[in-house]
């Protein structure tokens, strides 16, 4: 006979994000709209944000098509000043958040290239989105998500942030170090808050843009990646929206590829 002690598991209820507020960062294009829209999608207020007002008023009108109440307020996570009042905002409009997505990234041209080549303002300025804004979203929310009944906190990285790639030495830093903060932050905010990152392989967006073009690069990826084949960014958004939900209650810590099986081989 089945044991029927413990609650079976009901995915009507344990993907219901319903009565919760969260904030994607970089949340207007690409992955990060995907993020926003699914955790819509799945009941939760949701502030997607970025740096230029005419893209977060888009992506809000978008969020509000679903159902759920959302707040146009644009930041830059460079500023800590900025990200502080975002919270403060969020949490005096809508009573959060209780899930926070840091999805703010960048890939700069001076960046790039084998090391001797990088430029010292370039690094400097990937790593203050790609890493430092994460720590600024994480103290500005922390107050919330602990108080919050379940806070959630989930990291957008990379496969570069699992393993090394070539010409993307900064890029590649800054993913390894969002792994590591996450499964840091997963310690010490537990068991009140859990803490997870997503990490991405190639996906079709702006920022892969350019490497649309040259057929020699697309085959060598599509022939690492097992999938043979890009991903669609909604394909990294119910990854996130799985992390932030019930359906996730016992996971903490963890760096989930979505990376059509990149890293496996």
């Amino acid at each position: 006979m089945s044991d029927d002690t413990a609650a079976a598991f009901d995915p009507a209820t344990a993907f219901d994000l319903s009565d919760r507020v969260a904030v994607v960062t970089g949340g207007t294009r690409g992955i990060g709209r995907a993020i926003a829209l699914g955790l819509a999608n799945a009941g939760a207020d949701v502030v997607p944000t970025s740096r230029t007002a005419e893209n977060v008023e888009d992506a809000v009108s978008a969020v509000e098509s679903r159902g759920v109440d959302s707040l146009a307020h644009p930041i830059d996570v460079t500023d800590p000043e900025a990200v502080t009042d975002l919270m403060a905002a969020v949490e005096a409009d809508l009573g959060g958040p209780d899930i926070v997505v840091n999805n703010a990234g960048v890939s700069v041209d001076g960046a790039l290239g084998p090391p001797e080549a990088t430029t010292e303002d370039d690094t400097e300025f990937l790593l203050d989105v790609n890493l430092r804004g994460v720590f600024r979203c994480a103290r500005a929310a922390a107050e919330s998500l602990r108080a919050s009944d379940g806070g959630v906190m989930v990291n957008v990285a990379s496969v570069a942030g699992l393993v090394g790639l070539p010409r993307q030495h900064p890029y590649v830093a800054s993913k390894h170090g969002l792994v590591g903060i996450t499964k840091s932050m997963a310690l010490d905010w537990a068991p009140e808050v859990r803490v997870n990152a997503v990490a991405p392989g190639y996906v079709l967006t702006d920022m892969t843009a350019g490497i649309e073009g040259d057929e020699q690069l697309m085959a060598s990826i599509r022939d690492r990646t097992p999938l043979s084949r890009f991903a669609e960014a909604a394909e990294i958004a119910g990854p996130v929206v799985f992390l932030a939900s019930d359906a996730a209650s016992y996971v903490t810590g963890a760096c989930l590829a979505v990376d059509g099986g990149w890293t496996a081989r």
